[in-house]
């Protein structure tokens, strides 16, 4: 399929899990294949997201586990007072990183995609200019180019950041200090992971959410359990429905804190530090899409479910994007899986991206998963085409591999149609959540009834148990 009128078959600009995913997939079947990155390779998730926060997240949660006496007690341990080294756990996620980018590298290196160290931007139909590290400034030429440049931290405005006292996630991966009073605004995932990460380490921390309730993404009654266990029963004081209007980097840092519905001033903080994780932006400004007439919304580029990039809801010839850069769903498997999809349409092998089966999960201690429609959106979709929703529960306190290691306090909904038992999401919290929810992503990919499910055996005991007793549940309803 190679085309000797380019330079290559494909350019990728951006080189992290949806770039990465793209050029392997297109050098794997023969095409002459280039990745252009300006900033380390492995993009967000391997150097500032996913990867680094794991391992955080892994030590701190031994550290958690190590120091819960009331907890151990209950198996007859008695534990000596937990020590740790913050430089040890900030080394192990930094090793991490290293070993990753490393083995990404080398993959496509082995794959023979063609590594480019610079900027990548669009110069019109088929052309990419790159001005390189050094200072080289060329146009290359490809039959098909692919966006891939991932996304960005959000600051709002009032918020100044000087990345010491007041930072990102970007800047927190990297463990430099552990504050011990320090402030997280926003409660979305990636305040409680961190959340998770600093009371484990010792931290005094204040949650500060600009919605009506903390945890305003996930399902209401997973996030009731969940800011019941970690938040309530951690030295976590969470606030909501307060905006911080002004953030000022100091010793202390100052914050303002205003009502949400009035905006005035409620109330200022002094705190030692300020995480700001009040979400992401997409990394696209400095593209040039207007040579190619492409205008963004809020900065994502728009694309169809076959990942063509879109103007006036028509196709571009030639031009892809994937990943956070679409605004799609902003998670590393999720580009990755763009990244292969819009490749094989390249190929002439027409795909269209499910989003409805791609999971989603926050790695606390335990973990928060989902797949699948929210129960607001699954009861719009039953009143849209007429069906009953059927809705169901399954608790971990009924589970004996659950109380086996005394983590009873967890549940399980499950969202299905009443009328085919077609499994239309889940939301779970418990004890490896994570991993108990591709099972139901898997179902919701193949569009299962529950009729069928069902009727599949589990291992006893695990944890897996609580899928299956939910699926019975549904089963029975129909």
């Amino acid at each position: 399929m190679s085309d000797a009128s380019f330079d290559f078959d494909v350019i990728v600009i951006g080189a992290g899990y949806g770039g990465f995913d793209a050029a392997k997939h297109a050098a794997d079947h023969g095409l002459r294949t280039a990745i252009i990155e300006s900033r380390d390779m492995g993009g967000t998730c391997v150097n500032r997201g996913c990867v680094p926060s794991k391992a955080l997240l892994a030590a701190s949660g031994r550290v958690r586990e190590l120091a819960d006496a009331e907890h151990l007690k209950g198996f007859g341990i008695h534990a000596a007072p937990v020590r740790f080294e913050r430089q040890k756990i900030a080394d192990h996620a930094n090793q991490l990183v290293a070993t990753i980018r490393s083995n990404l590298t080398k993959t496509l290196e082995r794959a023979g995609v063609t590594i480019i160290r610079g900027k990548g931007r669009l110069e019109g139909a088929q052309r990419v200019g790159v001005r390189e590290i050094n200072g080289v400034d060329r146009v290359l030429s490809a039959r098909d180019v692919i966006i891939a440049t991932g996304s960005d931290p959000f600051v709002p405005p009032g918020i100044e950041t000087d990345g010491r006292t007041v930072f990102t996630s970007d800047e927190a991966i990297s463990l430099e200090w552990l504050p011990r009073w320090i402030a997280i605004i926003g409660s979305g995932y990636i305040g409680l992971e961190f959340a998770d990460v600093y009371t484990a380490l010792g931290c005094e921390v204040t949650m500060i959410e600009a919605l009506d309730r903390v945890l305003p993404t996930f399902d209401p009654d997973i996030a009731k359990i969940a800011a019941r266990n970690l938040i309530d029963g951690r030295d976590i004081d969470a606030r909501a429905g307060v905006l911080a209007r002004k953030i000022t980097p100091g010793a202390p840092v100052r914050i303002e804190l205003a009502a949400m519905a009035t905006k005035e001033l409620v109330e200022t903080l002094e705190v030692d530090a300020v995480l700001v994780a009040t979400g992401r932006i997409p990394t696209s400004k400095e593209l040039n899409l207007e040579a190619v007439g492409v205008a963004t919304n809020r900065g994502f580029i728009p694309v169809d479910d076959q990942l063509r990039v879109l103007v006036d809801g028509a196709p571009v010839p030639h031009l892809w994007a994937v990943g956070d850069v679409t605004g799609k769903m902003m998670l590393a498997h999720t580009a990755a899986a763009q990244g292969t999809v819009a490749v094989d349409n390249i190929l002439g092998h027409p795909r269209q991206i499910d989003y409805r089966s791609i999971p989603a999960a926050t790695f606390t201690h335990p973990e928060i998963s989902s797949v699948g429609l929210s129960e607001v959106d699954a009861k719009a979709l039953a009143a849209q085409e007429g069906f009953e929703l059927g809705s169901v529960r399954s608790y971990f306190k009924a589970n004996s591999k659950a109380l086996a290691e005394l983590e009873g306090d967890g549940l399980m909904k499950l969202l299905f149609n009443k009328a085919t038992g077609e499994v239309l999401g889940a939301h779970i919290y418990g004890l490896h959540a994570a991993d108990l929810i591709q099972e139901i992503a898997n179902a919701v990919a193949r569009r299962q009834s529950v009729r069928q499910l069902a009727t599949e055996v589990h291992t006893h005991p695990t944890l897996s148990e609580v899928v299956e007793v939910a699926y019975k549940q549904a089963a029975a309803a129909l």
